[in-house]
């Protein structure tokens, strides 16, 4: 038995997205950088791709079955996907939320604590802006939150993020730091920033007891897949609608 996980971030409106424009981030937390178009989609791709799995007959697994399935050796249910949203900007709230509700789909956000906002801003299409705490509260039906850090989505170039090089002590610091908040319900599951990573970290993981962690490299998940290790699949924008059919029933 297996499932895909897929990986979004930022959703727009086709007329509101230019491939070439650079996405500057704009956070609580004094970081600068950018989000890559890749890891965009419009709108009309996405509510095309959420109405062909709720017309095939896909099942959105929530957190719970994907622990089970691991650790309690419990199935799933068959043409499982898991759904997933990085970063919690404000496209989150705006059109991703209700999609997902309109079809009764569940999905996991991975949440940066020291990015959230601490008063909200208007919707702007020219920039990835952050949530607030107070947001995301209000889409729990759909959502559950998980740990992406508190200060630690940062990287010091294009394949070493600061949580490979600081401490163990301070990433255990800053896991506890970023599950220290309310919305963050489910803090044993964990997405590494960027999908960088050292075996280092995976350790550190194990000791602070996290039970999922979720990579960037693409694949099928499987039984024998390690669970700190799990693969997720980008969907970005220039994805034709035909390779999402096929990439969500690969197996």
């Amino acid at each position: 038995m297996t499932f895909r996980t897929l990986m979004y971030h930022e959703v727009r409106l086709a007329d509101e997205f230019n491939p070439d424009h650079k996405s500057h981030i704009d956070v609580e937390q004094e970081y600068n950088d950018i989000l890559p178009s890749p890891l965009f989609v419009t709108l009309e791709q996405f509510e095309q791709q959420m109405l062909y799995l709720y017309e095939a007959g896909y099942h959105t697994l929530t957190i719970d079955e994907v622990n089970a399935f691991y650790y309690e050796g419990t199935s799933l249910p068959e043409k499982s996907v898991l759904l997933t949203f990085d970063d919690c900007f404000q496209s989150l709230r705006h059109y991703t939320y209700p999609v997902l509700k309109k079809y009764g789909f569940t999905a996991l956000s991975f949440v940066v604590t020291g990015w959230l906002h601490n008063e909200p801003k208007p919707f702007n299409p020219n920039t990835s802006t952050c949530l607030t705490e107070s947001d995301l509260t209000k889409m729990t039906d759909v959502f559950t939150f998980c740990n992406h850090t508190h200060h630690f989505h940062q990287r010091r170039n294009e394949t070493t993020s600061i949580m490979m090089t600081e401490s163990a002590d301070a990433f255990l610091y800053d896991l506890a730091t970023c599950n220290s908040y309310a919305v963050v319900t489910e803090k044993n599951v964990f997405a590494y920033p960027f999908g960088l990573f050292n075996d280092e970290n995976m350790e550190t993981l194990k000791k602070a007891n996290f039970r999922l962690s979720f990579t960037t490299e693409p694949g099928v998940n499987t039984k024998d897949t390690e669970p700190l290790k799990l693969h997720r699949d980008v969907v970005p924008y220039m994805m034709p609608y035909e390779g999402f059919k096929q990439l969500v029933s690969e197996d």
